[in-house]
């Protein structure tokens, strides 16, 4: 067994913990930003300090061995508060600095954060943003994720949410498509036009609207359509192709709207169970939250406060 020095073993140890976060070498290499090689190497050197194996590995993935389990487990809360001793050090003074990643839906991000990123970067020079467009709800502690944007209904009790801003569901469509199949009156006329959607399992499609002047009274409609597809950016370029009626949340289809490309369809019918009515800002918690991570998400929430 190799002679054990301090000063090399905590790095050591701190990459253990992080293959054990991502499940693989490349994984914890890239959230590292080391080479796979070098973490490879680093595990091996630590199974030599410590005289057993604690990685089983295979060609797809890597698992714990069960004394590779437990010196994790018994490194997490040591290594939590270490973090938070730094973090609040770093960030009790000086200017607000640090890397923020964020997950974020692709039609979200796209259309509403990105070209308001300029501003926050301006005005906090020192943070670093990175971004993962994805409409996967990923996991935030597995992927190394400081927080997450989500539309939806279905929040992780073990995070903490923040109420970002209400979103509506529209029903939009181009003029030259409703000057050529003609404007509904009603849900039930939605039958007999091209409708594009966003396919929820195996069960034929159906839209579920409620009326404002016949308020709890639910009307529900088989629909049909050439395209549907599970990114609302996707269906609202359908739309404006002419190809059929969408249905969207309106941070998709605003742009679009206020340039007259597309207009509403059936205004005085509001969509249910379609998306959810609500974006949030979701992240882990931890009793030391980064001031660059907080900073952010106040920006955030004063950014789109009003929609």
């Amino acid at each position: 067994m190799k002679e054990i020095k301090n000063d090399a073993l905590w790095v050591h140890l701190h990459w253990l913990t992080i293959l054990a976060e991502q499940g693989s070498f490349t994984r914890a290499a890239e959230r590292l930003e080391v080479s796979k090689a070098a973490m490879s190497q680093k595990i091996k050197e630590l199974e030599g300090m410590i005289g057993v194996s604690l990685v089983q590995r295979t060609t797809r993935s890597v698992r714990l061995t069960a004394a590779g389990e437990k010196l994790v487990e018994d490194l997490r809360e040591p290594f939590a508060r270490i973090a938070q001793s730094f973090y609040s050090v770093r960030d009790g003074s000086g200017p607000v600095r640090g890397l923020v990643r964020i997950t974020a839906p692709v039609a979200f991000a796209r259309q509403q954060l990105v070209p308001h990123i300029g501003d926050f970067l301006q005005a906090y020079p020192q943070v670093r943003l990175q971004l993962e467009v994805t409409d996967r709800l990923v996991s935030l502690s597995s992927e190394g994720l400081d927080l997450a944007i989500r539309h939806s209904d279905a929040l992780p009790d073990t995070h903490v949410a923040l109420p970002l801003c209400e979103t509506r569901t529209l029903l939009v469509a181009s003029p030259a498509y409703l000057a050529a199949r003609g404007q509904p009156e009603n849900p039930q006329a939605l039958s007999d036009h091209n409708c594009l959607y966003y396919p929820r399992g195996v069960e034929p499609p159906r839209w579920t609207f409620t009326a404002a002047s016949q308020a709890g009274e639910k009307v529900t409609v088989k629909i049909s359509g050439s395209f549907a597809t599970n990114n609302s950016e996707s269906i609202r370029d359908a739309a404006l192709q002419g190809i059929g009626i969408a249905m969207l949340p309106d941070f998709s289809a605003q742009a679009a709207l206020a340039s007259g490309a597309l207009r509403q369809v059936l205004p005085d019918w509001q969509a249910l169970d379609a998306f959810a009515d609500r974006l949030w800002v979701v992240r882990p918690y931890a009793a030391q939250v980064p001031r660059a991570v907080t900073t952010f998400i106040h920006w955030l929430r004063a950014r789109f406060v009003d929609g």
